[in-house]
């Protein structure tokens, strides 16, 4: 686009956009002359994808502002009135995270809804994620809005959106969603009601504090052991997010007195000031919970992400140091913990992971006679699948769980939830230390038991259109030219997820290995990046201690990565990018 045409969309958006501070930070960059950035800010609209929308905050359609918010809220609130016939008797819920603009965001939302005749049920505070989702499904909504950018850096925000079974919306709803949008009127003439006035009409109705002991009692049920510890000494840090105070009240009823904060974490603050990248897998971010867990000896570290649907574990090892677990080992671990010491159910127990994900799980399922599936990434698909299969044969979802730090365990929330996931873990702690063992003394009995499975991921990075191209690239040389080995490794099969045979059609690839191996390839749904990842399977020998099995299958895992790397580059990877 030249010149002329962004001066034209940028006046144009200026004349429609209802947000000063918006409006004031537009023409500072028209007054500039920064036409690169005026390019990328209406480089289009942003999408209205991954459950809703997520993006950088700033003026212009490509931003996350209170226009694009405003409109985005008219469409949902159109497509619901035309395809739920008592949403404007049920309404939909509203909450919001700490961050910047949040406040604002989930406010206009609420009072778009009222304008449109839907009663929106408001978080008065600052919520969880899973609690707004636990939300959706306690007060019967039609749907229900999160105002939440999730661990993203500081200069973004998102609009999650969960339809009335409590999960993530999915097809067909996110693009019956994002049409009605693209049909909205210009932001300065979407109607809202003020705050008062949709209280007045009946149309806002704060979530009473009830809510909150309601999703607290469910989630201290979904505990095994359930007997706390006097000596057990747990760090937590809340990454600045919104999870603080439920974690400690959580802990406190569940009888962990040993409890410690990350007192410079706890508070939730939108400019995650000792963090740049609040996500406990990010280099950095878990050093003030190291540090914290080293002063007060604590045995167990837990970090939630800042709206507390993630959660990261920290433990010690055999010589007293702290490691790091992946998110693969959580979910093997809560996985095993919830089927097998678990109560006895009537019924078919179901636990669901993602096709990037350990296939441990499903090794534990076969074992043990349990339903299991694996879906496509991102958490949507998890909650949707259990409830599928939940009304078509009669499963009961246990455990679900996706790599990138999200777990869920049992039906409270439809959706991740790092704050009962984290209650669950700190129980299945405490019951190792009643059985005289530790966490990692548990893994081991389990990788003993069903292979020591080792996993990593790579990512790498292209920016921009060409970027887009180079990812294509890479993805279709795949397609046309599959391997027939990685390295020492014969593939046994290839799986085209982009053929949609047993899950929706997906740009993903995955090469199983003989042995019990596999490495997976796919664009990100939100950055410029391609990721692979990569998984072996180790059996250990008798009496082998465990450390020398994960050594060797580590330096396996390190030469099967470098092997299919280089099938990278012959079909069109770049030498840089990562």
């Amino acid at each position: 686009m030249d010149v002329t045409g962004l001066k034209e969309k940028a006046e144009a958006w200026l004349r429609a956009d209802p947000d000063p501070a918006t409006v004031e930070e537009l023409r500072g960059v028209l007054a500039r002359g920064d036409w690169a950035d005026m390019a990328d800010r209406f480089a289009g609209d942003l999408e209205f994808g991954t459950a809703g929308l997520r993006g950088v905050m700033g003026a212009g359609p490509n931003r996350m502002n209170r226009a694009v918010v405003r409109r985005t809220t008219a469409g949902l609130a159109r497509y619901l009135k035309a395809t739920v016939p008592d949403v404007t008797t049920r309404g939909v819920v509203v909450g919001r995270d700490g961050r910047r603009l949040s406040a604002e965001l989930a406010e206009d939302t609420a009072c778009v809804l009222a304008a449109e005749g839907i009663p929106a049920h408001v978080f008065p505070q600052l919520a969880p994620t899973p609690l707004t989702a636990f939300a959706c499904l306690h007060l019967n909504a039609a749907a229900a809005v999160m105002v939440t950018a999730s661990h993203n850096p500081p200069e973004y925000n998102g609009y999650k959106v969960y339809w009335g079974n409590g999960a993530q919306i999915i097809p067909p709803h996110d693009r019956g969603i994002a049409s009605f949008i693209s049909k909205v009127e210009p932001a300065n003439q979407v109607e809202l009601l003020s705050p008062a006035e949709a209280h007045a009409r009946g149309l806002w109705s704060d979530v009473p504090d009830s809510l909150g002991d309601a999703y607290l009692d469910a989630i201290l049920k979904l505990r095994v052991h359930g007997r706390g510890s006097d000596s057990l000494s747990i760090v937590y840090t809340a990454m600045h997010g919104v999870g603080g105070v439920w974690m400690e009240r959580a802990m406190k009823r569940a009888g962990f007195s040993h409890f410690h904060v990350v007192a410079e974490q706890q508070q939730p603050d939108g400019a995650f000031p000792t963090v740049r990248f609040p996500n406990p897998e990010e280099p950095g971010a878990m050093d003030l919970s190291t540090a914290t867990a080293e002063r007060v000896k604590a045995q167990l570290v837990l970090a939630n992400d800042p709206d507390a649907d993630r959660l990261a574990a920290m433990v010690r090892d055999g010589a007293g140091k702290l490691r790091m677990l992946t998110g693969n080992e959580v979910g093997v671990l809560l996985g095993h913990y919830v089927l097998v010491q678990g109560p006895t159910r009537r019924g078919k127990p179901h636990v669901i992971t993602t096709i990037v994900s350990s296939t441990q799980l499903g090794a534990i399922a076969q074992e043990l006679g349990v339903a299991y599936d694996e879906v496509l990434t991102g958490f949507k698909w998890i909650a949707n699948r259990a409830l599928e299969r939940e009304k078509a044969e009669g499963t009961q979802f246990v455990f679900g769980y996706e790599e990138a730090l999200g777990y869920t365990v049992g039906t409270v929330t439809r959706d991740k939830d790092g704050i009962g996931a984290a209650l669950v873990f700190a129980d299945l702690a405490a019951w190792c230390e009643s059985r005289g063992t530790t966490v990692l003394g548990y893994l081991e009995e389990i990788q003993r038991r069903f292979g020591l499975y080792v996993s990593a991921q790579r990512n790498f990075t292209f920016p921009g259109a060409e970027g887009a191209q180079v990812i294509s690239r890479i993805m279709e040389g795949f397609r046309r030219s599959p391997p027939t080995r990685v390295g020492e490794l014969p593939v046994r099969s290839v799986l085209d997820y982009k053929k949609g045979e047993k899950l929706p059609p997906s740009n993903v690839l995955a090469f199983e290995l003989e042995g019990g191996g596999r490495v997976t390839a796919r664009p990100s749904g939100t950055e410029p990046k391609i990721k692979y990842y990569f998984e072996l399977k180790e059996t250990l020998g008798s009496g082998e201690p465990v450390e020398a099995a994960r050594a060797r299958g580590e330096a396996r895992l390190r030469q099967f990565i470098d092997a299919f790397i280089a099938l990278a580059r012959e079909r069109g990877q770049p030498e840089v990018g990562a």
